[in-house]
């Protein structure tokens, strides 16, 4: 009878250290996912910003090909 208890006991313990595991791979990944809908965010902020600028006309830095052409064309 003492075999099937330290059978249990083992057994007991093995799930505990797979529980503990799990809630440790759940935590690191629920900080990942954090991070990534921070970052999708701040892309989305920079996207919108973006498209109002170029709503608004506004095309800061941008030149058109046409302007890069050498002068023999």
């Amino acid at each position: 009878m003492d075999s099937s208890i330290t059978d249990i006991e083992q057994r007991l313990v093995d799930l505990e250290i797979k529980a503990s595991f799990a809630e440790d791979l759940l935590d690191d990944l629920n900080r990942l996912v954090a991070t990534q809908q921070a970052q999708i965010d701040a892309l989305v902020q920079r996207l919108q910003q973006v498209q109002q600028q170029a709503a608004a006309g506004e095309t800061g830095s941008f030149r058109s090909l046409r302007d890069e052409l050498p002068p023999h064309y």
